[in-house]
């Protein structure tokens, strides 16, 4: 009985002493990663801010890592248990690298964007940078975790052995990943030549199924697009490659915007073009840039005036055509309301000019 006691005691006693260096290595790092907190939030300094957000997740896992990697050798443990937790620990190791990685890359991705506002007027530079980054920090966030799994199956012996086995005909199992793969890894190379070729950017303005929105997330796989009532329009990112769209941003955001008016010859297309001048020269919404008015169509009835002005960017062009329209209305309204479309007719009653002693209509 007292042989059993001691073997439980050899077990339980060292097994304690792992959780108790585990709980303190938690500890360790409350403490370390709230000094760090207070100190970042004093000094507002960027790279120490990013650092601790961002590598606070993975040192909660590698403090007590290195606490139990100090410990364990004093142990005295018989040979599996040693090799049983020197396999977890190999794991954690993998997992925690692998993290700190995927972290690393997140610190230089909030260093590289916090100068880029996408709030600005002339964001041409920060939404080309935006997107660049943002493609590239997934496509590594992914390459990453693969190698880190991939690393963590490895340390199993017969995973190891199907991948050696795997390996002997590597020909055959290539040819079979590739079509299985095919289509995700042209979605890949779309996200990477999105990237490179760029055409299309985060809070680009663009026109896609018929919808006018802006580019709201890409990603590896889809794009998210926020159209003008707020839905999202979520396209798969080869449509962007495959299909032709609309891109408003695409060199700038400066845009001209067209209002049509249908009017009576009779109207005096100068006093109706220094109306536009005078309401655009008194709008906000006009950048001062172009703007004019032509008689661009005519019918049988009447005539057609576009009037062009030019804005800052969409969002602005849209507001100043409605203003612009409501304005040259009342205008019509009020002082030519003859020359608003109308429909002429002659009517002769052919009838009561047949009968005897019948009356001509008035002309």
């Amino acid at each position: 009985m007292e042989i059993d006691i001691r073997e439980w005691l050899n077990i339980l006693i060292p097994l304690g002493i792992l959780v108790l260096a585990a709980i303190t290595g938690g500890v360790l790092h409350k403490v370390l990663f709230r000094i760090l907190d207070k100190l970042a939030a004093r000094t507002k300094n960027l790279w120490l801010h990013s650092i601790v957000r961002n590598l606070e997740g993975p040192a909660r896992l590698l403090l007590p890592l290195a606490l139990l990697l100090l410990i364990t050798p004093s142990l005295h443990l018989n040979a599996e248990v040693i090799a049983i937790l020197r396999h977890i620990f190999s794991l954690i190791f993998i997992g925690g690298l692998s993290w700190i990685l995927v972290s690393a890359v997140f610190v230089i991705r909030d260093l590289i964007l916090h100068n880029q506002k996408l709030d600005s007027r002339d964001n041409l530079r920060a939404r080309v940078i935006y997107t660049q980054v943002n493609v590239l920090v997934k496509i590594l966030v992914v390459i990453i975790c693969v190698i880190g799994a991939s690393s963590m199956l490895m340390t199993f012996e017969k995973v190891r052995q199907i991948g050696v086995s795997l390996l002997a005909s590597a020909g055959i199992a290539g040819i079979i990943v590739g079509f299985a793969a095919q289509k995700s890894l042209a979605t890949l190379f779309a996200g990477i030549q999105i990237a490179v070729t760029q055409p299309i950017r985060i809070d680009d303005v663009v026109i896609v199924e018929g919808e006018w929105g802006r580019i709201e997330e890409i990603t590896l796989t889809y794009v998210v697009v926020r159209i003008w009532d707020l839905r999202r329009l979520v396209v798969p990112i080869t449509y962007f490659i495959d299909h032709a769209f609309q891109n408003w941003t695409r060199v700038s955001s400066d845009i001209l915007g067209a209002v049509f008016i249908y009017a009576d010859y009779r109207l005096p297309v100068d006093a109706l073009r220094e109306q536009l001048r005078i309401i655009l020269e008194n709008s906000e919404d006009w950048d001062g840039k172009v703007w004019g008015l032509q008689v661009t169509g005519t019918d049988n009835q009447t005539m057609e005036l576009r009037a062009l002005m030019s804005a800052q960017d969409a969002g602005t062009a849209w507001n100043l055509r409605c203003a612009v329209r409501e304005k040259l209305l009342c205008w019509l309204q009020s002082n030519y309301p003859e020359c608003l479309p109308r429909v002429r007719a002659e009517v002769n009653d052919i009838a009561n000019m047949n009968k005897p002693g019948g009356e001509r209509p008035p002309q």
